[in-house]
């Protein structure tokens, strides 16, 4: 059977990972069964991250390219009602919201000080006391590069927020009426979608981007939707 590594739940999320969360929902959607293993070791990850999943022996990691892989040995059982326009469509949705909105996300939860606290006592709270008082300064540190890298990080907190809250929009507006992002019927999209805006909606942490993501009411209710279908 197939194992995916992720984090353990938290906050009333199925992970706080939107990628963890993304694979997990991706099987869920398609059917495909599998063991969750949420011991978290990072050392064992072949990239460093989660998730990653084992399968018939092989070990593949980053969400996008475990996705790949499951359609190629499982079937497309997800995506293949979509025309090559509409797949084009949704993979550019992905985009925005795996490499633009996530990074609005990861600063609102590590950099802003109003949730650091929060943020540092889900991940580092169980470390032993010493190493509790180091790594999370160094996660931080490292984390507030990776932001700078991505070019987020360069912004102001007020322009961040601003980003975050044009990509919610932008999401909320393509969204509509519909049931799903594509239609009728969900795709790998709604499973990107939903980790992330579920994440950012949760009530645990509170920032400018939740706030302006709760006034988005057909986001809410597809939120609600989703986990009915697929978490209830």
């Amino acid at each position: 059977m197939l194992t995916l590594y992720q984090f353990e739940p938290v906050w009333g999320l199925p992970n706080t990972s939107p990628f963890c969360m993304k694979l997990e929902t991706y099987l869920r959607m398609a059917g495909i069964e599998y063991k969750s293993d949420t011991s978290g070791d990072l050392q064992k990850a072949p990239k460093g991250k989660l998730p990653y999943i084992e399968d018939n022996g092989q070990i593949i990691a980053d969400s996008n390219l475990i996705i790949e892989y499951l359609k190629c040995t499982y079937g497309d059982r997800v995506d293949a009602h979509l025309t090559d326009s509409e797949f084009a469509i949704a993979l550019a949705m992905r985009r925005l919201i795996e490499e633009n909105l996530y990074w609005a996300l990861v600063y609102s939860r590590w950099i802003d000080e109003n949730n650091w606290p929060a943020t540092r006592g889900i991940y580092f709270s169980e470390l032993p006391p010493i190493i509790n008082m180091l790594v999370p300064i160094i996660a931080r540190r490292s984390v507030t590069q990776s932001l700078k890298g991505h070019g987020m990080g360069r912004h102001t907190a007020s322009e961040i927020y601003q980003i975050g809250a044009m990509d919610l929009k932008a999401l909320s507006d393509f969204l509509a009426d519909k049931p799903f992002f594509m239609g009728e019927q969900p795709t790998t999209l709604d499973a990107s979608a939903y980790s992330l805006l579920a994440n950012v909606l949760n009530e645990t942490l509170s920032s400018p981007l939740r706030d302006r993501a709760e006034k988005l009411e057909n986001v809410v209710a597809y939120c609600d939707r989703m986990h009915q279908k697929y978490y209830a």
